[in-house]
């Protein structure tokens, strides 16, 4: 594994106890300050500290340390003090012709013997007539929370 030193200049240094002491920062940028502060080789260091006593006092992961130290050396303070976008990729769970069916249905009559839809009758009835594979009550009150579809009125 590669190791990355980090060399920090005054400036530097100084903007990075600022954030830490003073201001509104995000919990993340100011944890990624205090892991440069202490990971720092530079000639103005008050004593450098290893990675798993860093670890031990602000409770993170060495991979964590390593990230934050490889994300300055190649790409700088500022994009190791900013969270990383993440790739992850989220599908969407309904689709048009799923949520017409959820209105219909929620505006329709309900099932003999209740009084009005509930949001579990509702995601067992999208089940029962195939509409979807499987859907929880909390994806079916998403969506009709979007569509400002009250089922209590």
């Amino acid at each position: 594994m590669d190791t990355y030193k980090v060399t920090l200049t005054s400036e530097e240094r100084e903007q990075l106890i600022e954030i830490t002491r003073t201001g509104t920062h995000a919990a993340k940028k100011i944890i990624h300050a205090l892991i440069l502060i202490n990971v720092d080789r530079g000639p103005h260091a008050s004593g450098r500290q290893t990675n798993e006593e860093i670890c031990k006092v602000l409770k993170l992961g060495m991979r964590t340390i390593d990230r934050v130290k490889k994300r300055f050396v190649e790409e700088g303070l500022e994009s190791a003090l900013k969270m990383a976008p993440t790739s992850r990729i989220y599908d969407k769970l309904v689709d048009g012709d799923i949520e017409a069916h959820l209105i219909a249905m929620a505006c329709g009559e309900p099932p003999k013997g209740y009084a009005r839809w509930s949001l579990r009758l509702l995601a067992d009835k999208l089940v029962e007539l195939r509409i979807t594979e499987g859907i929880s009550y909390e994806t079916v009150r998403r969506t009709l929370k979007k569509t400002n579809l009250s089922l209590g009125k």
